[in-house]
């Protein structure tokens, strides 16, 4: 069945999994703000989509407030005090499963707190949570998704230390499509925080919980690296295009190069949505920020580069577009970003727009499941390189590189437009498809989002940097790309490969219209 762009007026969220979209509407509902629902989504995907985000990950928030104000709240965690390179002595590189990989703080919860500060709170905690602990509590179905990434991880968790197999594979095997998937530990975690603050997850009796069981299993994250951990709320990073002026978050995500594939394709030439011209403009945008991503985004303490900078200087931009032959691909053997994670937005009917996304990383992160808590911890600093410098190379206290990175666009008109995807190195890639279809060429919103895609590099799947596309292009496109010198591969039909996208936009009416994408478990919830 096809999907249609879903409208309302009160209220709207849209998530990847449909029992988090609604979740996050009935706090709408119940009078919440969109920051309030927002939380309530996260909290429901840490349940209901465990193999793509959890409470043991990090997380972004960018709010659009009604009287034109962008919030942007980092809840990213850095390496632990003893994650040093001894502590790997013997590695290539850091670990993507076990205890070593499970190398830094996990700043989701710490997001939520400091996004929560940024309004007046209108409903208790535990009614944000009520859902997400009833989920964990009774149990949801297992997805289509969720069983086959279970199943396909299986050779890389299998003996996992810690809870993963009680709670994922309880008889044996990776739960099922229709199997029910119970957390009973991880909804006391959730009760726990709902009754004792958010704030006691770092400080208080459940950090000294996580710390043993992260001890336990041999992660070198500690109590005094909890406890060290703040949100932290840097200005988000911005840049005029026609029409609109976008946001996205300030490194050490790649929000950056995010912004510059925007900016530098609203200097190119192309008239028609999904021409050559579009396509090809928007991969070469892509391969120019991916270049300057590649040397400078990174934690702001390691780094000295103007990134805010570069994207007020119009010459510069001009210059960078200037390089993008019209006709030609530039050779691409650059090597992919990894990571997959799951973006949400919701607005309420004040004018508030929420853009978050929420992470462990791999699927399952780390593999590491505490005991004492069901928290499944993270392994976003196995991205580090186990260098004496250069560019995230690890250190005590350092974030990692993220591929993370939520969206805001606020239009001349007064439309502002919330969007973003999971899927690694295909984040700012699905971005710049689905903005410059809708914004650019005016298609429909659900179309914009539900129409094959691209994808330059990785994100799930093997390690290649072609340019792969889904069927359903024109089929001189796909010629006409190779000719053009691109390494084109077709991967079939719409495939998750390419993330799991969505949008929000909220007219100057107050009309609200939504999205989802067909390649996910999502749905759009509205009033």
């Amino acid at each position: 069945m096809m999907l249609k762009t879903v409208t309302g007026h009160h209220g709207m969220v849209t998530a990847p999994h449909h029992l988090a979209a609604e979740a996050g509407l009935g706090v709408l509902r119940d009078g919440g703000n969109a920051i309030e629902a927002s939380v309530a989504v996260a909290a429901t995907l840490a349940v209901v989509y465990p193999h793509m985000t959890g409470i043991g990950g990090d997380g972004f928030w960018l709010v659009a407030e009604p009287g034109g104000d962008v919030n942007l709240v980092h809840g990213c965690g850095g390496a632990a005090a003893s994650a040093n390179l001894a502590l790997y002595a013997g590695h290539d590189s850091v670990p993507t499963r076990g205890p070593l990989a499970a190398n830094t703080v996990a700043g989701a919860i710490s997001a939520w707190e400091a996004v929560l500060a940024t309004a007046p709170q209108t409903l208790p905690l535990g009614r944000l949570l009520r859902d997400a602990i009833a989920h964990a509590e009774t149990g949801v179905a297992v997805t289509a998704g969720g069983a086959g990434i279970a199943s396909a991880k299986r050779p890389e968790l299998r003996g996992a230390p810690g809870a993963y197999a009680a709670i994922f594979e309880p008889a044996g095997r990776p739960l099922a499509v229709g199997d029910t998937l119970r957390q009973p530990t991880l909804a006391q975690t959730l009760r726990t925080l709902a009754e004792r603050g958010l704030d006691d997850y770092y400080r208080g009796e459940l950090a000294v919980r996580i710390a043993q069981d992260l001890a336990a299993l041999g992660s070198p994250v500690s109590a005094g690296d909890l406890a060290s951990h703040r949100a932290t709320r840097p200005d988000a990073l911005h840049t005029p295009i026609r029409n609109a002026r976008l946001f996205n978050s300030a490194p050490p995500t790649q929000g950056f190069a995010s912004l510059m594939i925007l900016a530098l394709f609203d200097r190119l030439k192309a008239e028609e949505a999904d021409s050559f011209d579009h396509v090809h403009g928007v991969i070469e945008a892509t391969k120019q920020a991916f270049l300057l991503r590649d040397v400078h985004v990174g934690d702001p303490a390691f780094h000295s580069f103007d990134w805010q900078g570069l994207l007020d200087d119009g010459a510069a931009l001009d210059a960078l577009a200037a390089k993008v032959d019209p006709a030609r691909a530039l050779p691409w053997p650059q090597p992919p970003q990894w990571g997959d994670t799951c973006w949400f937005a919701a607005a309420d009917g004040e004018g508030r727009v929420v853009s978050a996304i929420q992470s462990t990383y791999f699927e399952f992160g780390s593999g590491l499941v505490l005991p004492q808590t069901g928290i499944t911890w993270q392994n976003r600093g196995s991205s580090f390189r186990l260098a004496e410098g250069g560019w995230n190379a690890l250190r005590p206290g350092r974030k990692p590189f993220h591929t993370l990175n939520p969206a805001l666009a606020r239009f001349d008109d007064g439309r502002v437009m919330a969007y973003g995807t999971m899927g690694g190195e295909g984040q700012p890639q699905t971005q710049a498809a689905l903005f410059t279809r809708y914004a650019r060429f005016g298609v429909d919103l659900q179309e914009a989002i539900a129409a094959p895609r691209w994808l330059l590099g990785r994100t799930w799947g093997e390690q290649s940097t072609t340019l792969k596309l889904e069927d359903g292009f024109d089929e001189a496109l796909y010629i006409e790309l190779a000719v053009a010198g691109h390494d084109v591969e077709r991967v079939g039909p719409l495939t998750a490969t390419m993330g799991h996208a969505g949008a929000i936009v909220r007219h100057a009416d107050g009309r609200l219209e939504g999205a989802t994408d067909p390649r996910s478990d999502g749905g759009v919830a509205a009033w």
